[in-house]
């Protein structure tokens, strides 16, 4: 079967690639790793994920996206062609077209590179949607109707706060605070609290293990393992859900302040119509535990849902776009 079609969530943690008819076929790592003095990549994905912290000097694991944009144009389209072809097989004839997520506060100049790289990596056309649209519609929310909808994409490195109508983003907010952010701050609070150095893998386990937006009556707990900043040896310790949702409030707060100026910027009728319904909850952050009580306490009692597959929602969207193509090749793709 030759594939023309793709879908890519490109996502600053990791990205996803969707196939009409054949679903999420790649979900990696956003990771390159390069040997240092000629340049040439050695990892993609995966592979490069677990060389980080662990590399020789003259190897360096990086992420080519910053904040949910490019931030390494080279490394973005090796990482880009890696995927396609992945994707497409080498016995594909055909250039496949391709659906790409981008942050809602994308300049015109990162939207030049991003479909640039894409062309370059193997694409026959890129098209660009903005992520609030492609999880809203991953989530299940009805985008072209004239009732306002809100979504709250959290992703590794952009919080996306927008509200949709008549398959539109009426306003939005674009916050450099996510999941990158989240695991520097687990990091950060483990050094002051217990002087023990731990890396970006062990902090993102403890997030996904036992990370809370709200402290809880019953704690969860986890042995961790790092470097103890005094004597320079390895020591064990044990961290519970409760501390980690202390070492995340302040960021929480950050994307909780981003929702309510969403709301400031909004018309009040499609405010009714939210409060009505309620806020949905979508991306890698949507999985940390009473989220959506979270921020259900910080908007004076809005109901909050989690996507369903919240994780996967941008690249479900990409692939509904990638369904009917030329439909929104006339809409929505055009929209700026």
């Amino acid at each position: 079967m030759f594939i023309r079609k793709i879908g890519i969530d490109l996502g600053t943690t990791n990205t996803l690639v969707f196939v009409p008819g054949r679903g999420f076929i790649i979900n990696e790592p956003t990771i390159v790793a390069l040997s240092l003095p000629e340049n040439v990549v050695l990892a993609v994905g995966k592979e490069a994920k677990n060389m980080i912290g662990r590399t020789p000097h003259d190897i360096a694991a990086y992420r080519p996206l910053k904040d949910g944009v490019i931030a390494d144009y080279y490394i973005t389209k090796a990482m880009l062609r890696y995927f396609i072809s992945k994707a497409i097989g080498s016995f594909n004839f055909f250039k496949p077209e391709v659906v790409i997520s981008v942050p809602a506060g994308i300049t015109p100049t990162e939207r030049r590179a991003v479909v640039n790289a894409a062309r370059d990596a193997g694409a026959k056309e890129a098209y660009i949607v903005k992520e609030p649209i492609l999880a809203a519609l991953g989530a299940g929310i009805p985008i072209n109707t004239a009732s306002g909808n809100m979504i709250i994409n959290i992703g590794g490195g952009t919080s996306e706060v927008a509200v949709v109508s008549l398959g539109g983003i009426v306003s939005w907010s674009s916050l450099r605070v996510a999941g990158n952010k989240f695991d520097a701050a687990i990091m950060d609070y483990i050094k002051k609290k217990y002087a023990l150095a731990i890396g970006e893998q062990t902090a993102e386990a403890i997030k996904l293990e036992i990370g809370s937006a709200l402290p809880m009556k019953e704690k969860l707990e986890m042995q961790i393992r790092g470097r103890d900043q005094v004597s320079g040896l390895p020591r064990d310790i044990v961290v519970d859900s409760n501390e980690i949702a202390e070492a995340l409030n302040p960021h929480l707060i950050d994307v909780a302040a981003s929702v309510q100026n969403v709301f400031n910027d909004t018309p009040p009728e499609l405010v009714a119509d939210i409060m009505e319904k309620g806020m949905m909850v979508s991306g890698g952050g949507a999985q940390l535990r009473h989220i959506d009580e979270f921020f259900k306490r910080m908007t004076g009692g809005v109901q909050t849902y989690i996507a369903e597959d919240s994780l996967f929602c941008v690249a479900k969207g990409a692939g509904l776009i990638l369904s009917h193509l030329d439909v929104y090749k006339r809409t929505l793709l055009n929209k700026r």
